[in-house]
Parts: structure tokens; sequence; C-alpha cells
């Protein structure tokens, strides 16, 4: 009788404390994949990525070549979408990323970056750990980006910290607009549908376009992207 290989173990590896949450996150590795928790709901998998792909993609689609443009990666999850935007642009951008957890920079630094292609040594990039709504709140005033790509939450209705319900408002939104130059746009990543979102995208002076695919491939949850282009 033959026996399969065992089952390599699942093996949590490291934590951190969410501020102004109750929760905490959890990183597990598996199989040289690693994936991290809150709670009983996975947020990011390095298996599992092609969704955050497609919001850099989108995103720069819609921006069109700009030439040294200003970018605002609002979570860094673990690194897909800030890689994929850094190929997206040219030598001379300048690709901001504005983390809440600081521990989830440190692993991009020493677990996982790796699996994304070590995007936090890029030249280009610069790195704030604090709230993504207050450094809009603060660049509102600016117009300063030719780009800003949300993903800090399951979605718009998902939310895995409560105070960025703010972001996905009208008053967030329009922070947002006002964050970016003309003809600049803001994307939204989301692990579910939010039905009235794109209206009150469209609501505070967005011309949005709502893009659906699947987690892995043509397999998996749903997941959707919108990107919304300042009018």
């Amino acid at each position: 009788m033959r026996y399969g290989a065992p089952m390599k173990p699942r093996e949590l590896v490291a934590s951190a404390a969410i501020p102004g949450h109750a929760g905490s996150l959890q990183c597990w590795r598996h199989d040289g994949a690693f994936a991290v928790w809150v709670g009983r709901t996975e947020l990011m998998s390095s298996r599992v990525h092609e969704s955050e792909e497609l919001l850099a993609d989108v995103v720069l689609q819609s921006l069109g070549a700009r030439p040294a443009p200003r970018v605002l990666v609002g979570g860094l999850g673990m690194g897909f979408t800030l890689a994929r935007t850094l190929a997206g642009v040219d030598a001379q951008a300048r690709v901001e990323v504005v983390e809440l957890v600081p521990e989830i920079v440190a692993w991009n630094r020493d677990l996982y970056g790796h699996c994304a292609g070590h995007p936090l040594a890029d030249p280009r990039v610069h790195v704030t750990v604090g709230d993504v709504g207050a450094a809009l709140a603060d660049a509102a005033a600016a117009g300063a980006y030719d780009a800003i790509l949300l993903d800090v939450d399951n979605g718009p209705e998902a939310l895995v910290h409560p105070d960025n319900a703010r972001l996905y408002a009208p008053p967030g939104l329009l922070a947002a607009r006002a964050a970016l130059r003309p003809g600049g746009v803001l994307g939204v990543w989301s692990s579910a549908e939010a039905p009235t979102f794109a209206g009150r995208l469209q609501g505070c002076g967005f011309t949005v376009a709502t893009h659906r695919t699947r987690a892995r491939g043509h397999k998996g949850p749903r997941r959707t992207v919108w990107t919304a282009v300042r009018r």
C-alpha cells in the first residue's frame, strides 16, 4: 500500500497589531507560500495576486503615458500592486506607499518580498507608515498625484479597519479627487461587488469604469476594480 507524501505544516511566522483595531494580523507560511489573515479572513496571499496586479494595469492604462508621474499606493499588502505599478511607469516616476501597519513593511522586506520581486528596493519607491486617509487630506490642497491606487480593505463594503469607511464616503472621495491632477486616476480594489459605489464616484466628479475579474485566472472568487478619472 502506497501512501502520499506527508502534508507540509502550516506555520505561523509573524503577527502584528492593527492600529486602532481590536484584531491582529497573522502571517502564515505553507509550502513556500505566504498568507496574511485577520481572524478568519484571508487578506492576501502570495499565491493569489492577479487582481491586485489588475488594479495597477487598469489605472495606468486609464492614465496613459505621462512623464515622471507621481503615484500614491495606499496599502502595501504583499507588494504585487506596487511591483506592477513600477513596471508600468518610467524611470523618473515617484511612487509613494502609505501603509498603516509597520510590520507589513517589515514583512515585505524580510519575509515575503521576494514573491513580488522586492519592489521596496526600487529607488523610485518612498514608504510612509501612516493613515492613507490623512495622506490624501494633506495632499488635497496640492493636486499632487497623477494616480492613486487604494487597496487598504477588502473593498468599500468589506472594511478591515472601521475608520476606513471615510475613504469610500463622499468626503474621502472628494479628498482623493482634490489630491489628483487634472485627468488623474483613482483606482479602488474590492473583494466583492459594491453596487452603489460607482454612482458615488460619479457624484464626486469622476468618470468611472468598473472592471471585474477572478482572484486567480478564471478561477476563484470574483474581484472588482473601479477606475475613476478626475473630470
